[in-house]
């Protein structure tokens, strides 16, 4: 099966029920993450700049009401969503799909009039397989590391042409073009300075959505070359038997995912042995080189969900990371940033080897009376090796969504998700988008 029959021609009928299960955690997920999201500045800045730009009535603006160009609201939801670092991801492609290829493809169903529930799990489940391989195919094929978004424009105009009919031919011309103008920006740009930037997916949406209304029109785009390059075709040949939806990770906490192994060696030996932040003069984390870069001590969020040193310092002082912690409130805690600049990592060899497959930390807390403590090399929860439970993900998403929106809200929506299959119809829960609480 080629990746263009896959897209078009991949039905409810024929998803394992795992895939099925997956699509409806990743969108649980995603959406809770949202909900966090749309309390940040970066949230506000940017649902303000759809508003003005991006003029139009086929698409909504989550957690705010107003309408606007699908284009728009890809990139704008797509961003709050990457305002907060806490949504899911693949190990292989050192980034994420869902958090640009959900907020696409409603806005292109809100467009197009689709409302059909197992056609939204349908695209999902697509959108993960298209996603998470142009992902790895595009490191396997690049000199740079690039954003989330150079990927996510390619599914995400696969789920637009699904959404509008194209033909397969158009289709063809629609991921060329996303492929060509999405967002190939540096990652690790954004890890040695943190701004609100970010992983580029809501910029990536934006691509794919437009990418797919400009093939309607005839635009001409093609090839995808992460796509039909010949020597790539080996990442591609598994479609329809391996399924990626299944292997993404969860975020327990909203910071980078580099940074949570050693965020859990701290919370591990905090718990092991019973000791508290008062007791800690210094913090050592030997851990891999993309984890070691991320030193900022922040004045921001942005930095705070990409700062390892802030993140054991949360996690020693708080015992958690949560909204809180990464936001104006951990941010004025001073134990939290003393703490933070008592924090020294370095690289192993052995933990660099290991990377991208595994995420490694091993943390040592230099007590005040001169005891090390030394933990395991450790790994975040959520791995797909060892996946979370369903109750974790939806604890999560109500802790993120109800102080927000409230219990009902919370509650409704997830009740909405999570028998998506069994319903008739999406309004219902595509309205609950809206709601500001």
């Amino acid at each position: 099966m080629t990746a263009l029959e896959f897209i078009h021609d991949t039905r409810f009928e024929d998803l394992p029920a795992a895939a099925i299960h997956e699509a409806t955690r990743c969108l649980v997920d995603t959406i809770g993450v949202a909900v966090g999201g749309s309390q940040t500045g970066l949230s506000q800045i940017i649902h303000n700049h759809a508003a003005r730009q991006f003029g139009g009535d086929q698409a909504t603006l989550w957690q705010d009401g107003r309408r606007v160009s699908a284009a728009g609201a890809a990139l704008a939801n797509g961003m709050t969503i990457d305002a907060l670092d806490a949504h899911d991801g693949h190990k292989l492609t050192k980034g994420h799909v869902g958090c640009g290829v959900i907020p696409g493809l409603i806005a292109m169903m809100q467009a197009e009039g689709v409302a059909d529930p197992k056609e939204l799990l349908t695209s999902i489940v697509i959108g993960y397989e298209i996603g998470t391989r142009a992902g790895i195919a595009l490191h396997a094929s690049a000199c740079d590391y690039h954003t989330s978004g150079a990927w996510i424009s390619l599914a995400t105009a696969a789920l637009g042409a699904r959404q509008i009919g194209l033909a397969m031919t158009q289709t063809r011309e629609a991921v060329g073009t996303a492929e060509y103008h999405g967002p190939r920006s540096q990652m690790m740009r954004c890890i040695d300075a943190p701004t609100m930037v970010k992983d580029g997916s809501g910029w990536g949406a934006m691509a794919g959505v437009s990418a797919a209304y400009l093939a309607k029109d005839g635009f001409t785009g093609a090839p995808a070359i992460t796509m039909e390059n010949p020597e790539l075709a080996e990442i591609w040949a598994d479609l329809g038997q391996n399924w990626y939806v299944t292997q993404q990770y969860i975020k327990l906490y909203p910071i980078c995912r580099w940074a949570q192994p050693a965020a859990e060696g701290v919370l591990a030996l905090v718990r092991d042995h019973d000791i508290s932040a008062d007791q800690v003069a210094r913090i050592k984390v030997e851990t891999f080189h993309e984890a070691k870069r991320l030193n900022a001590i922040p004045t921001n969020t942005e930095q705070a969900q990409y700062s390892l040193p802030f993140a054991a310092a949360a996690a020693l002082v708080r015992g958690t990371i949560g909204v809180q912690e990464v936001t104006q409130d951990g941010l004025d805690d001073p134990e939290i940033m003393a703490m933070a600049n008592q924090v020294e990592i370095s690289e192993t060899e052995t933990f660099n080897t290991a990377f991208p497959a595994h995420r490694f930390a091993r943390v040592h807390l230099h007590l005040k009376d001169g005891r090390v403590l030394s933990s395991k090399a450790t790994e975040a929860q959520g791995d797909p090796e060892n996946k979370v439970s369903d109750a974790v993900i939806w604890s999560k998403f109500q802790n993120l969504t109800a102080p927000v929106l409230g219990q009902d809200w919370s509650d409704s929506f997830l009740s909405q998700a999570r028998t998506l299959a069994d319903r008739t119809e999406t309004d219902t829960l595509f309205n609950l988008l809206v709601s500001t609480g």
